[in-house]
């Protein structure tokens, strides 16, 4: 821990050692997704640091959460993320009797939630959305098509971002809240590398009530950038989080592995990797830390640092996962070694919530504004 985290932070890191050490079952067989989803609900109350009743967003409590999960389940960390992306819009943006509604159910996992953003032709570029938002007397009508949706499969409800007014651009951006299997949405899995619910989603002529929409006409944007920016800072959490998994394989490993009558451990090159992957933790989770204080308490760089440390935690999480499989040798390739389906499941981590590249342009326009350096 450091000066960043308050008391409460501290509990609740040595709270979730315990609690997640006794849900490795579950976590266990991470293909029965429907049911990990569950269990961080209830009985585990995961969720609840999702959408706290008594206060606002805890960045930092989510960055302790993520970096557990994704030590014992990265496919339960990125379920637990996708449950926050698909609740916060409701937070934010919806009306009182939506909240009743909707929260509740949310935070004790009885009803599991996605966010339906990406599109074939809209990835970075939230922008070019196409999907179409047309309003009628009686409703709603959705036409157009939504990918790489996480939980599509074991979500009951999705926040899903269409162009009610196509001529303002990202200005005509409008939410709306979606159930699985509303009439005219068809959902289609789709296959990642590593253990997850993915899939695509196609609306056509797919009508919804007109209550539904999830705060006003052309908020879209800003509620779709709102909910990133407060999650971006806890993918660094995940990846620290995977960072360290990494870690502990490789030292048991070298520990354990001889090679030319000695433990690989006594090489001199291997001990100096095994410092570089260290040191490289501890500095992702203070610039981890830094951020998710800065998003705490207001700060005004506090989206610049956010773009720093998804970066940085990504990033070097990626090498400390490789070094792992290289450290490994041969069975570090072999599919299902945990080094093999770790490197699986840390590659997402840098493209999803905004690639490297886009958070290097955020870096680089904060610098030349005048801003952290």
């Amino acid at each position: 821990m450091t000066p960043f985290f308050e008391q409460r932070h501290r509990a609740l890191q040595e709270s979730l050692r315990g609690l997640l050490l006794g849900a490795a079952a579950p976590f266990s067989a991470p293909e029965d997704f429907r049911a990990v989803a569950r269990t961080m609900g209830e009985p585990l109350g995961l969720y609840r640091w999702l959408l706290p009743e008594d206060g606002p967003l805890d960045v930092r409590a989510l960055v302790l959460v993520r970096e557990a999960l994704a030590q014992v389940s990265p496919a339960a960390d990125a379920i637990f993320a996708v449950q926050g992306l698909g609740s916060h819009p409701i937070a934010l943006a919806g009306t009182e009797a939506q909240r009743r509604e909707h929260l509740p159910s949310l935070r004790s996992g009885a009803r599991i939630g996605a966010f339906a953003l990406t599109e074939p032709e809209a990835g970075s570029d939230v922008g070019a959305i196409a999907t179409l938002a047309r309003k009628e007397p009686d409703g709603w009508v959705l036409d157009g098509e939504k990918t790489l949706i996480s939980n599509v499969g074991i979500a009951d409800q999705y926040v899903v971002f269409a162009n009610a007014t196509p001529s303002l651009g990202k200005k005509g951006l409008t939410a709306f809240l979606v159930p699985s299997g509303a009439p005219g949405l068809r959902e289609d899995p789709l296959e990642a590398s590593a253990p997850h619910p993915l899939g695509r989603l196609t609306f056509t002529a797919c009508r919804v009530p007109l209550e539904n929409i999830l705060g006003a006409v052309g908020q879209g944007f800003r509620l779709a950038m709102d909910t990133l920016d407060a999650f971006r800072i806890t993918v660094g959490g995940a990846a620290n989080g995977m960072a360290a998994r990494a870690l502990a394989l490789s030292v048991a490993h070298v520990k354990k592995r001889r090679q030319f009558g000695a433990p690989l451990a006594d090489q001199q090159m291997l001990r100096g990797q095994l410092a570089e992957l260290a040191t490289e933790l501890e500095a992702s989770r203070l610039l981890v830390a830094r951020a998710a204080h800065a998003r705490d308490h207001g700060h005004a760089d506090a989206g610049t640092l956010a773009a720093m440390c998804k970066l940085f935690a990504t990033e070097s999480a990626f090498r400390a996962v490789d070094r792992a499989v290289q450290l490994h040798g041969g069975v570090g390739v072999l599919r299902g070694h945990p080094a093999e389906a770790l490197y699986r499941e840390v590659r997402p981590l840098r493209i999803y919530e905004g690639t490297s590249e886009i958070q290097k342009l955020i870096i680089a326009r904060s610098l030349l504004a005048g801003g952290a350096s």
